[in-house]
């Protein structure tokens, strides 16, 4: 709705509670006007450089969070399961990597062992046969579900210390080695949270993986890795000047 008075379209039926919403709060003057204390919000959304979109998948459900970065101003969102509704914060700089760690919880290792390096391969569809078993509410070990199910027992084991899976994906306009056809460059990561059994990130399929290209045949590769190194994955992920520059 915003984006629409920003470019003074005219506003479709579907949005008049939203436009009616916007007044009652403040947000718009009677002449459709936004306050100027939310124009550092607005002209970031309008020409984002950089979209940071962190998507987590839990038992408590799926939530959306990430960054918009402009030329002048940076902003966090987050929102709760179920809600479509986000909160927007001003964020710096050299505060932007912390604010991505934050969205996806990543705190210090307490795993039982510090053999990061570990892999575990499989495929795709046994993942899902090994989380909808234990999702059964079923009490069985790790070695009767890798039976059950075909899976490593490795697997199974990390798995049932399985806190959630996340993927952070950014996408900006550039030029590098992750430009793809529509002209953006993506680069992106996904996690298992597997608490005890510590960090573990999926090397295959290879993040950014785009729809219809992963079934239950696709190869699974994780490896252990530390917080430490999640870290600078994340700092690797956001591109740096030149990789911004425009044609």
């Amino acid at each position: 709705m915003l984006g629409l008075l920003v470019e003074e379209g005219s506003v479709p039926g579907e949005l008049q509670n939203a436009h009616a919403e916007l007044r009652q709060s403040g947000v718009i003057d009677a002449e459709d006007k936004i306050v100027t204390d939310l124009y550092p919000l607005v002209s970031t959304l309008m020409e984002p450089r950089i979209i940071v979109r962190v998507e987590v998948t839990s038992p408590q459900g799926v939530t959306n969070s990430g960054a918009v970065v402009g030329d002048e101003f940076i902003f966090t969102h987050e929102s709760w399961p179920g809600s479509h509704e986000s909160e927007y914060v001003p964020a710096e700089p050299e505060t932007l990597v912390w604010a991505l760690a934050r969205t996806v919880d990543l705190h210090r290792d307490f795993t039982t062992g510090s053999d990061t390096g570990e892999t575990i391969v499989s495929i795709m569809g046994r993942v899902d046969a090994v989380i909808e078993r234990m999702e059964t509410g079923t009490s069985e070990e790790p070695a009767a579900i890798a039976e059950a199910t075909g899976a490593p027992v490795r697997l199974t084991e990390v798995l049932a210390q399985l806190n959630c899976m996340w993927r952070m994906t950014v996408v900006w306009k550039g030029d590098g080695a992750a430009r793809t056809e529509s002209g953006l460059a993506v680069s992106a990561l996904a996690v298992w949270d597997c608490g005890l059994e510590g960090y573990w990130l999926r090397e295959l399929p290879a993040e950014p993986v785009t729809e219809g290209q992963v079934d239950a045949s696709s190869e699974l590769r994780v490896r252990h890795v530390s917080a430490k190194e999640l870290w600078q994955m994340i700092t690797d992920l956001l591109p740096d000047g030149a990789q911004l520059a425009t044609a």
